[in-house]
């Protein structure tokens, strides 16, 4: 934290969030193994969403910032969010979908890749829950030209295991840091997509290239439902 700190005093940005990211996924036993084109800047990742792990592993594989509800309860979790750049939107305000649109245009300017979770919340690991469409309108909204690509967090034989659905948070954080042994993950960095088609196609086109990769059935909407 003080390195951190002072690098950014010195030379107003730093690398140490996704080195701090990527050793705490390391110390939890996550081994991330990324396939396709490493993200650059200006790109919006459209990712699926399974468990907090997915923080992890995205913000220190391919040194994505990430948007977030703006309630994430313990200031310190909220400060650490803070110093990688993370996106705040409040999602129950839906008069507001175009700010938050704006908003994540915005922090595409920057030069981190940022990163989407549609599903709005975590799901079981074994389906995908439905996807809003309404932040992918960033891609709109931006000033460049900004590449949309889905990436597929596959945590192969352990999806069930991984799912944060129906347990607390407490429960769960606690189920996976007493978990024995490594816990190999497969990041699939997809092909862009054409964001001119307008964001419903586009988050469709996303949700079937996630389904496919992960070799899941993509429903129009979870055989689960909606999710939390």
């Amino acid at each position: 934290m003080p390195i951190h700190v002072l690098t950014k005093l010195l030379f107003r940005h730093s690398h140490w969030p996704h080195r701090f990211l990527s050793t705490a996924a390391w110390i939890i036993g996550l081994r991330p193994r990324v396939t396709g084109h490493r993200a650059g800047s200006h790109t919006l990742l459209v990712a699926n969403h399974t468990s907090w792990l997915d923080i992890l592993i995205l913000g220190g594989a391919l040194r994505s910032t990430f948007v977030s509800k703006a309630e994430l309860g313990h200031p310190l979790i909220h400060w650490l969010a803070d110093q990688n750049s993370t996106v705040y939107v409040r999602r129950t305000e839906r008069k507001a979908a175009r700010e938050q649109a704006v908003a994540v245009a915005a922090a595409l300017e920057g030069t981190k890749p940022v990163t989407i979770f549609p599903e709005g919340t975590t799901g079981p690991g074994t389906h995908l829950l439905p996807f809003r469409s309404t932040l992918l309108e960033a891609a709109n909204f931006a000033s460049r030209d900004v590449l949309v690509r889905p990436v597929a967090v596959d945590y192969g034989a352990s999806r069930a295991e991984v799912g944060w659905f129906v347990e607390s948070g407490a429960d769960n954080v606690k189920r996976m840091l007493g978990r024995r042994g490594t816990l190999p993950v497969t990041v699939h960095v997809l092909g862009p997509l054409d964001p001119t088609v307008g964001r419903k196609q586009l988050t469709h086109d996303a949700r079937e290239a996630i389904a496919e990769t992960l070799g899941l059935t993509s429903h129009l909407h979870s055989p689960i439902g909606e999710g939390g």
